[in-house]
């Protein structure tokens, strides 16, 4: 057992692997071990590796790795995390290293490896408004100046398991958001609660059958209505808009408040749309046009509601979050 564990020390492996070597080869490591004194170094202080094994079922036709995967690691709920996995390399098929091309028939074992900060312990004390829930997923409102995800210990993503509860089903998994919002941004977020939920949602995103609804308030004289087609990145990008009020500003010449429908979901697809036709979203830093940048009060777009067919009920999902108080002082 002390042989074991200096082992698992020394090489950064798994117990199990760790015993597994010394059974085959006893003799190879045994005078090595005796004499190792394993210090640490700094990242086995801050990284470990942990793996977790998938065994695919069989398929009805073959499918690409990276559409049978999503959800059915806890780690990488996500299109985009599972893409980022395969990039870095943790991801293998039948021990050999996946990749986007790699098809699943059935019956293969797919193993995660990827390295995860040693936990402290400390968790995110904030509260989430909860909107909607049940046992398969949850809506919460989104508060301003909070990531969605990502290394910080402040996260949304990081905060939903102490605000909502735990699934009862058989592939329930820690809570995981299926989609983004800015940072600045505030509104409906919608969480997946099971590994099928999750991939049932994304497919959702997808296919377009999550109707999203947005509210900005933007700056100069706008078309009451329109779509504007304009590309983000090479790839197609589309947003409706309709403008609901608007009032003279003294130092924006006017404000308007703009209903928004996205039809696609581009990484800062509004606030480019916006901004590309004259009309930039009040208080972006990014995409605001040059001193007319209100600093201090935010941005000034929120996620109003989000509509779909529940993935499991088939029922129909319709959640809202009102506007912002602050959108209430422009227009009362």
């Amino acid at each position: 057992m002390k042989s074991r564990n200096r082992l698992t020390e020394a090489l950064h492996i798994p117990g199990y692997l760790a015993g597994l070597i010394l059974d085959c080869f006893p003799h190879c490591f045994s005078s090595a071990l005796h004499h190792c004194t394993y210090r640490p170094t700094l990242a086995a202080k801050t990284q470990t590796i942990k793996a977790s094994i998938h065994i695919a079922p069989n398929q009805p036709h073959p499918t690409r790795l990276q559409q049978y995967a999503v959800g059915i690691f806890p780690r990488i709920p996500t299109k985009s995390a599972l893409k980022k996995a395969l990039k870095k390399g943790w991801i293998t098929v039948n021990g050999n290293p996946a990749t986007s091309a790699t098809y699943i028939h059935g019956g293969e074992s797919i193993k995660l490896f990827i390295p995860e900060a040693v936990r402290t312990g400390k968790k995110p004390d904030f509260k989430l408004e909860v909107l909607f829930e049940d046992d398969h997923l949850a809506i919460v409102h989104k508060p301003a100046g909070i990531l969605v995800s990502g290394n910080r210990c402040k996260t949304i993503a990081n905060a939903l398991p102490q605000n909502i509860e735990p699934s009862a089903q058989p592939d329930a998994i820690r809570p995981q958001p299926v989609h983004r919002l800015d940072y600045a941004t505030t509104g409906v977020l919608l969480a997946g609660k099971t590994s099928s939920s999750i991939r049932a949602l994304n497919e959702l995103f997808a296919d377009k059958e999550i109707e999203k609804t947005y509210y900005a308030i933007t700056l100069g004289e706008q078309q009451v209505r329109g779509t504007i087609d304009a590309e983000i990145d090479g790839k197609q990008s589309l947003t409706h808009f309709e403008v609901c009020a608007a009032v003279p500003s003294q130092r924006f010449t006017r404000l308007n408040l703009v209903k928004l429908n996205p039809r696609t979901g581009r990484r800062h697809q509004l606030r480019k749309h916006l901004s590309g036709i004259g009309n930039p979203i009040l208080g972006d830093r990014d995409y605001g046009a040059e001193g007319l940048i209100l600093m201090g009060k935010g941005l000034y777009l929120h996620a109003y509601s989000l509509e779909f067919r529940h993935p499991v009920t088939g029922g129909k999902v319709f959640v809202a979050a009102d506007l912002p108080r602050r959108f209430g002082k422009i227009f009362p």
